[in-house]
């Protein structure tokens, strides 16, 4: 049996570590590509805020699972400890007795072999395969190559294959500032934005796609707007400008879920809909729209919390509650009376903007023989409380 091990950190993995395991697969026909993460790296230090082993594995089987041929190893995590490639070689040759080894290795690792703990049973017990880095020098992996033959007399070559520019280093960095998509596959970046990975902040391109692949194709022009209409809120009042993006792209996530769709989702993610919400998918979507969006787009309470009250409103609302709750109401496809006093209003006085469109959403649902939420008039409520208190306060000072 031909067993190759391609072993590394994989923080995070990434195409180009794809490319090298198909290109390994293709030059060596193995009967097993083994992906081994490590638990703790031998040679370096992992990167700070970097995610649990165990959060690597799963993001190397999202990275290789659709890979022929390749398997996930979790031999180096179970085994714990420093991850020394000398002790997974005789694990592996205990659990495959007779099987023919082939290390494959980066450019880097094959010319600093020699330096690894016991190099001699490594070169003596598994065939060296490297695979050229972008941008390096291919003579000098050559040569590397060759210097390992002729010292150690083992079988040591390099692999032909067109390397991706791909470095996990510069993809960490990307990842806080919305990049490094382009060098992750789409299920590798979707588990490391929903587990809040490497500090990241999800592309807005990426995340707009995800989002409207949720929606009736009739509901996107409203999102766009929205989107657009609470970055300029945002911007306006001095609130987070991307936050206000994620909460208004994502804000609907959930409109198109009928009402026995909604419940279920209810019962997913261990919601209790009150007696309202029980029998409206209207108000419900807010309240599974913000679960949702905290379950599968990692994003933060602070924005989970302007998507649950984009609806009904609540008293003492947080400033991004508020613009989101005011950019669903006059985005650019809004048309009702009374809607251009409103867009006005919303950018000289945001809570005398929230007081008028909580009266004119109540005026709307009572037309309709709809009863509101209490919770939408406690927040009218609120508001007139808090704008009375203010004056009061404001004339006191002035006497």
């Amino acid at each position: 049996m031909d067993i190759v091990m391609f072993g590394g950190s994989f923080n995070p993995p990434h195409r180009g570590h794809r490319a090298a395991a198909r290109a390994a697969i293709r030059a060596l026909k193995p009967d097993k590509l083994l992906i081994v993460p490590d638990y703790l790296p031998p040679h370096k230090v992992l990167a700070p805020g970097s995610p649990t082993p165990e959060a690597r594995l799963e993001l190397c089987r999202r990275n290789f699972s659709d890979i022929p041929g390749a398997e996930i190893c979790d031999i180096e995590l179970r085994r714990g400890g420093r991850s020394f490639t000398a002790d997974t070689l005789r694990e592996l040759a205990e659990r495959y007795p007779g099987a023919d080894l082939t290390l494959l290795v980066g450019t880097d690792m094959l010319l600093t072999l020699e330096s690894w703990r016991e190099p001699e049973y490594i070169l003596k017990n598994a065939r060296i395969r490297a695979f050229p880095r972008e941008g390096g020098d291919r003579r000098a992996v050559e040569a590397g190559a060759e210097k390992l033959r002729e010292t150690w007399g083992c079988d040591a070559a390099v692999i032909d294959m067109q390397p991706i520019p791909a470095a996990s280093t510069g993809i960490r960095a990307a990842l806080p500032e919305g990049g490094g998509t382009e060098l992750l596959t789409d299920r590798v970046y979707s588990a490391i934005v929903r587990g809040r990975l490497y500090g990241v902040r999800a592309n807005l391109p990426w995340l707009r796609r995800k989002a409207y692949a949720l929606l009736k194709p009739g509901r996107i022009p409203h999102v766009q707007g929205c989107e657009t209409e609470a970055v300029s809120l945002a911007r306006r009042w001095g609130a987070d400008a991307y936050e206000a993006a994620v909460a208004a792209i994502l804000h609907d996530c959930t409109k198109k879920q009928p009402l026995d769709a909604q419940l279920r989702l209810c019962k997913r993610y261990g919601l209790t809909p009150d007696a309202y919400e029980r029998g409206s998918d209207k108000l419900l979507h807010a309240k599974t729209g913000a679960a949702l969006a905290l379950a599968r787009f990692g994003v933060s309470e602070t924005v989970a919390e302007a998507i649950r009250w984009h609806t009904t409103g609540k008293p003492d609302m947080a400033l991004l509650e508020k613009i989101v709750y005011m950019a669903d109401y006059i985005e650019p496809t809004r048309d009702f009376p009374g809607v251009e006093r409103l867009r006005d209003l919303a950018y000289r006085d945001l809570d005398a903007a929230m007081m008028l469109g909580l009266e004119l959403s109540d005026a709307d649902l009572r037309s309709y023989g709809t009863e509101p939420h209490p919770i939408s008039a406690a927040a009218l409520d609120f508001l007139r409380r808090q704008r009375a208190t203010n004056e009061n306060q404001t004339c006191g000072t002035g006497a």
